[in-house]
């Protein structure tokens, strides 16, 4: 009877767990930053780097956005949704997962 009962709060903790990591996947969050590539990254985050940028997107480089809060770089999952501000300041809204963003929405800064 014991050990059913050290297992049963063993899988409610785990369940638990699991939840929470997962809790963080439905919301959305805004982040303003600029749009580059992940050739440039953070070197790419200003308003004289607009040209390569372009240059470096349409030589096979991955769109990404450098956060102006800590600088950290975030691969965009959907690049097409971001096609109009390549080289733009910008605020991103959409899905965080890691070093990644999916976007929803952006809008000029």
């Amino acid at each position: 009877m014991r050990k059913v009962l050290v297992l049963s709060l063993a899988m409610c903790f785990l369940f638990a767990l699991t939840a929470m990591a997962f809790d963080d996947m439905g919301k959305s969050t805004t982040v303003n930053g600029w749009v580059s590539d992940d050739k440039c990254g953070a070197k790419g985050a200003n308003d004289k780097a607009e040209a390569c940028t372009k240059k470096c997107l349409a030589a096979g480089a991955k769109m990404v956005i450098v956060t102006d809060k800590d600088q950290k770089v975030l691969l965009v999952d959907n690049p097409d949704a971001l096609k109009d501000h390549v080289g733009h300041h910008i605020a991103v809204t959409g899905h965080v997962m890691g070093d990644n963003i999916h976007v929803e929405s952006a809008k000029m800064l």
